[in-house]
């Protein structure tokens, strides 16, 4: 095979000759291989061709079963290869992206019964990766240092040594460490407050490796949305540090997942700044010769950094469910932050002559430079009145700041949908009650293609929804007895969806206790790597998952999940990203909470039926609904068409 997949006649335009190929595959190549003839995706196909074409942002709304990630990645190898450029897949998390390349999965389907050599590369998230000098604290530290060390005894040779390297493997992934729990991978993983720059073992470090192996794929590279908004975000400040950007250059992007995309958004724009780190960065300065003046002014940063958080955790209070603190703005904060402002700026005209003098290290003087330039742009958005969310959170090295803008759409705009390229935001869920306006105004965009199709599946003989009525007002108690009840009906083989960490956290306490359910397996999310946690629920039919981040992308054909209960609808959080929604929202309930709610209740449905044999049971609990008639009739709207919402058992 060539270039190309199809023989090119170069007389005929590229997109329609790619587009008649890919027609062709799902009417005729495809069929003889075992796969079902869908007329959604020949549909859906004729609309990318148009995007890809006119290099244009398209909202393509699939439902399940429609194949749609078939057709879009047929589009961007094609496209790909015309362009001799790679394609950008942006998954909306780390196990999203392992579906997409595990075997038997879409990629390796292509590969195998289109006799197609398709180069994919992953390009993971940072936290995704191992630290090596996290590692070594971790294993002289104070918690599981036999695991820890173990850890250590098993990394590759060449870690070790100060050898030209010659050849390498990929390390360091957290798959591979499949059997720790997230806690235990926080103490060793990649962190905000990690400085690569001066780390003596970048060069033997698994992240730095990887990312030299994914940018010579020829055909596409998989990374997550908080990895692309990281590239787009970083693309400018690398570039002036002389790094390479995350990424390559590339041809085109498609978000799968698309309607998550804001989050990630917002996630990479976000500003983290911690006491400590400002510390120990300045400090190192102190270490050369420098000027009085300029010693002064690192001192007094240091204190100041250090009174300024200490007022910032006298302003804190929680949020219920929440890891996040919500600040509660005073003047005495803000002055503290001010002064801050003011010595920052003080050491920046100070380093202006010392650099002059040639008497710092060059490369950890554009270290900390770069540092207080990022302080000095989070800090400044303090000067301006509601441009910015913040919050704060704890861990045990300290409070934490973190800021962010309160729109994500001018960076939008400006560094991804001005690039003239085509960009597919693909997803069962974007539009809410008919309309894409909810996704389209979040992301500022005004100039879009879009195409809805639904799933081909019918719902009506395979889906049953229930409603329970409650007797107690749906206290957790309640909620308990009707899920056992449900568990039981089912012999387990289900999916429990909680809305935060702390419902599953107590889910999980309380279950142990029922010897109802003693003889079923439950797999609890962060007790085990996501992708090999899904893995063992796949393949023990009995078993229940119970998750926080699995409403959308979790694929499970056949028995093996055959029941989906909702434990509470899923309205967004009460954080500060949400408030600052809400307070700029006319009518906060209908604009704001209503259309998140919606988008995230279809991808939780949207877990059961994954192939025309698969059957089951939605229970949503929801004593609002029982109460508030319109509330009521927007689920009622979203479920599958000709499902009743039922209220008994």
């Amino acid at each position: 095979m060539g270039r190309y997949p199809f023989e090119y006649d170069h007389s005929q335009p590229f997109m329609q000759q790619v587009s008649d190929w890919i027609a062709d595959l799902f009417y005729e190549v495809l069929p003889e291989a075992g796969f079902e003839v869908r007329d959604e995706q020949i549909y859906m196909a004729f609309q990318l061709e148009r995007a890809f074409a006119e290099k244009q942002t398209i909202f393509a709304e699939a439902g399940v079963g429609t194949g749609k990630t078939l057709v879009y990645l047929l589009y961007a190898i094609c496209y790909s290869r015309l362009t001799k450029k790679p394609a950008i897949i942006a998954c909306a998390d780390e196990s999203l992206i392992e579906q997409l390349v595990k075997p038997g999965g879409d990629i390796d389907k292509l590969m195998r019964h289109l006799d197609l050599v398709i180069d994919a590369r992953l390009a993971k998230s940072p936290d995704q990766y191992l630290c090596l000098q996290k590692l070594d604290e971790a294993r002289f530290g104070h918690e599981d240092l036999s695991l820890y060390r173990e850890l250590h005894a098993g990394l590759p040779d060449f870690v070790h040594t100060r050898e030209a390297l010659q050849s390498f493997y990929a390390y360091g992934d957290r798959k591979d460490y499949p059997d720790l729990n997230d806690a235990q991978w926080e103490r060793v993983s990649w962190d905000a407050y990690q400085d690569c720059f001066v780390c003596d073992k970048r060069h033997r470090c698994g992240q730095t490796l990887s990312r030299e192996s994914y940018r010579k794929s020829a055909d596409l590279i998989i990374c997550s949305h908080d990895f692309y908004m990281e590239h787009v975000w970083t693309y400018e400040g690398r570039k002036r540090e002389g790094q390479l950007p995350l990424l390559p250059d590339h041809c085109a992007v498609v978000f799968d997942e698309g309607h998550l995309m804001e989050s990630a958004a917002q996630k990479a724009l976000t500003y983290k700044l911690k006491h400590t780190v400002f510390e120990e960065l300045v400090v190192r300065l102190l270490k050369g010769e420098v000027r009085e003046t300029l010693a002064v002014c690192i001192d007094q940063a240091i204190e100041q950094s250090e009174l300024m958080f200490e007022v910032l955790e006298s302003s804190c209070q929680p949020i219920v469910g929440s890891d996040r603190k919500q600040i509660v703005m005073n003047d005495r904060l803000l002055r503290e932050i001010h002064r801050l402002c003011d010595i920052l700026s003080q050491i920046e005209e100070e380093l202006v002559f010392e650099s002059e003098m040639f008497t710092l290290n060059d490369y950890q003087l554009k270290i900390v430079e770069e540092h207080l330039e990022m302080m000095q742009k989070a800090l400044a958005l303090f000067r301006q009145d509601q441009a910015f969310i913040c919050w704060a959170t704890e861990s045990i090295t300290g409070l934490s700041l973190v800021i962010m803008p309160r729109t994500v759409k001018e960076v939008l705009k400006e560094q991804v949908f001005s690039a003239k390229m085509p960009i597919v935001f693909s997803s069962a869920t974007l539009s809410v009650e008919g309309t894409f306006d909810y996704i389209a105004d979040s992301l500022g965009l005004d100039k879009y293609l879009s195409f809805s199709v639904d799933s081909p599946y019918d719902y009506a003989e395979r889906m049953e929804v229930l409603a329970p009525t409650w007797t107690s007002s749906g206290t957790f108690q309640e909620k308990m007895e009707i899920a056992i009840k449900l568990l039981q009906k089912t012999e387990g083989r289900a999916l429990i969806l909680f809305p935060t960490h702390e419902e599953l956290r107590r889910f999980k306490q309380e279950i142990q206790k029922r010897s109802e359910c003693e003889n079923l397996r439950f797999l609890f999310e962060g007790d085990q790597e996501i992708s090999h946690l899904i893995a063992s629920f796949q393949g023990d039919e009995h078993s229940v998952l119970a998750a926080v981040s699995l409403w959308e992308g979790l694929d499970v054909p056949g028995p093996s999940l055959s029941n989906v209960i909702i434990w509470a609808l899923p309205f967004p959080p009460q954080d500060p990203v949400f408030m600052a929604k809400r307070e700029a929202a006319s009518d906060p309930f209908e604009e704001v909470d209503i259309p998140y709610m919606l988008l995230r209740l279809r991808q939780g449905i949207g877990r059961l039926i994954r192939t025309r044999e698969d059957s089951g049971i939605i229970a949503i609990f929801s004593e609002e609904m029982h109460t508030n008639d319109a509330l009521r009739e927007h689920i009622v709207g979203v479920l599958p068409s000709g499902v009743p919402l039922r209220f008994s058992l």
